[in-house]
């Protein structure tokens, strides 16, 4: 199963431990990473269940390309990291 991992800094907000979950796309595991934890999926998603602005995921250390449906591919062998972006000069 693909393991999803979020930075601490999020930690500090919301109780998202380490964990794996099913899927064959991002939108698959994060909706079951998420299916018990509705707090931890309004962070990380918007009302329309796209990446907010200030969220980053990388799958194997590339950023995903899909922003809104989440839709890149992920294998079992997968990690998935999600983190908030970071900006300013």
């Amino acid at each position: 199963m693909p393991k999803v991992e979020f930075t601490a800094n999020l930690q500090r907000h919301v109780a998202l431990p380490p964990t794996e979950a099913q899927g064959r796309t991002v939108r698959e595991v994060l909706d079951r990473v998420f299916s018990t934890n509705e707090r931890a999926r309004s962070y990380v998603l918007d009302e329309q269940g796209a990446l907010r602005p200030h969220m980053v995921i990388f799958v194997n250390g590339e950023p995903i390309t899909d922003r809104l449906s989440l839709s890149d591919a992920v294998s079992d062998s997968d990690e998935i990291f999600i983190l908030q972006a970071l900006s300013g000069g």
